[in-house]
């Protein structure tokens, strides 16, 4: 146990880990979360190291009358929501990656990125559900569900969670799994950070030797013609097919390729687990299309952490998604009417993902959320680096959202829902039911804040 670098009126017991509080001339810099559109203003910011710095902290925000936020990366702060009487825990320091080759399985600490267990699981040719984003941290993307490459094959990456080690609020270090507290593992996954403070988790590892990956771009000119192309094409690809379409309006930045800067374009990027040949055949209907630029080829399944080109570096961003039930051609119409060339719309980026295959099947030993209802996912946003930027898209995403309003799947996706909303809208009434009684079993005094609250049952 560390004593606290400064003492901060809400630590005057040392507690686990470095502690950062208002007075700190660092103290902008510890509070800040990724997406730094939002305004973190905790009670101070504590950095453990090891899961017994986590207890300490724990124990502390228990007798000290204060509540706990586990943070990793914080891509999707905003609707933590008020922490001025709040722990704000980063997991950032608390970092590695131990792969057991044999039993195709990872362990990671809490605040592992992605890109630290797709480098070194791709060197033996195995795969995580990894994000599209390299920086996006494992343990919060495993706990809201998880939609990777590989999910239309093998599912949410919240059900290849094996195991999760945690910190309850009675302080408490746990290990749970199928036979350890099952119905605390059960709720982990996919039921967001409400139960504990994760300091380690155990993944599924897929065999991914190699894959056919890429992406193919056209001029946003012919947004509506290749936008009702693909969508006809996810109509008959395999599960081994996951695939986006998005609209970009890309700036001209220095670290876009030549051929994109400064353009407006549409892209079609897919994983496809299989071999050249059965790549090839997958995606010729595309090529057909005649894209200016196509990159598709075999790779090793770490090339996919960039495959998406999301950006990696912190920065203030505003979107909007909607899980979509089907995507007939009327929805299309409706997508490149609000993001195409005539729309007027200023997004830098508007997407549809095709989910449907397994993260559609519920399979036996499933967490809280067994499967996505929706056969596409709807999502745009971007840059808000100014308050004129923040004004224009509090206008500009509402309507965004509503033009794909006809065919809502009825359920929102907690990774991707950065507005505050009432957690019901994630689950069936079941579940969010036997959620809130597993709450008040582990944490009946509602010490852990969580994007999206599960309350307690009461």
């Amino acid at each position: 146990m560390l004593t606290p670098a400064r003492a901060v009126p809400a630590a005057n017991d040392p507690i686990g880990g470095l502690v950062v509080g208002p007075s700190d001339p660092n103290w902008d810099e510890a509070r800040r979360p990724w997406n730094f559109a939002h305004d973190q203003r905790p009670a101070f910011v504590a950095f453990p190291e090891s899961a017994e710095d986590v207890v300490a902290i724990v124990d502390h925000a228990r007798a000290n009358g204060l509540r706990v936020a586990p943070q990793g990366t914080g891509h999707n702060a905003g609707p933590l929501g008020d922490l001025h009487d709040t722990i704000l825990v980063s997991t950032t320091r608390m970092r590695g990656v131990e792969i057991d080759v044999e039993a195709r399985r990872a362990r990671v600490a809490a605040g592992t990125l992605w890109l630290e267990v797709t480098e070194p699981a791709s060197e033996y040719g195995l795969a995580p559900l990894a994000g599209s984003s390299p920086d996006v941290g494992v343990v919060g993307y495993s706990l809201g569900g998880g939609v990777s490459w590989l999910a239309r094959k093998h599912g949410l990456s919240a059900n290849s969670v094996l195991a999760i080690e945690l910190v309850t609020a009675d302080g408490e270090l746990r290990r749970v799994d199928q036979e350890n507290d099952p119905d605390l593992f059960w709720a982990l996954r996919g039921g967001g950070g409400s139960f504990g403070v994760v300091t380690a988790m155990e993944i599924a590892l897929y065999p991914v030797p190699e894959l056919y990956a890429g992406a193919m771009f056209w001029d946003w000119t012919r947004a509506a013609e290749v936008m009702h192309a693909w969508r006809e094409w996810t109509l008959t690809v395999p599960d081994e097919v996951t695939s986006s379409a998005r609209i970009l309006q890309l700036p001209p930045l220095p670290e876009i390729p030549e051929p994109l800067r400064g353009r407006s374009v549409v892209t079609i990027d897919a994983a496809i687990i299989g071999d050249r040949a059965f790549g090839a055949a997958a995606v010729q209907a595309l090529r057909d299309l005649d894209p200016e630029i196509d990159t598709f080829d075999m790779v090793p399944p770490v090339a996919l952490s960039r495959l998406h080109q999301d950006p990696e570096e912190p920065m203030p961003v505003l979107t909007e998604h909607r899980l979509l039930a089907d995507l007939p051609a009327e929805a299309v119409d409706a997508f490149v009417a609000v993001a195409g060339p005539d729309s007027g719309s200023t997004l830098m980026m508007a997407e549809i993902r095709h989910l449907g295959g397994a993260l559609g099947r519920i399979r036996p030993g499933h967490g809280a959320l067994a499967s996505l209802e929706a056969g596409y996912l709807f999502f745009g946003g971007s840059l808000a680096a100014t308050p004129e930027m923040v004004a224009g898209l509090q206008a500009a995403l509402p309507p965004f959202k509503a033009a794909m309003a006809e065919w809502d799947a009825g359920r929102s996706y907690l990774n991707f829902e950065e507005r505050t909303v009432d957690s019901r809208a994630f689950y069936d009434e079941v579940t969010h039911r036997h959620l809130r009684h597993i709450k008040a079993a582990v944490d009946p005094g509602d010490i852990f804040v969580s994007n999206h609250p599960i309350p307690p049952a009461g």
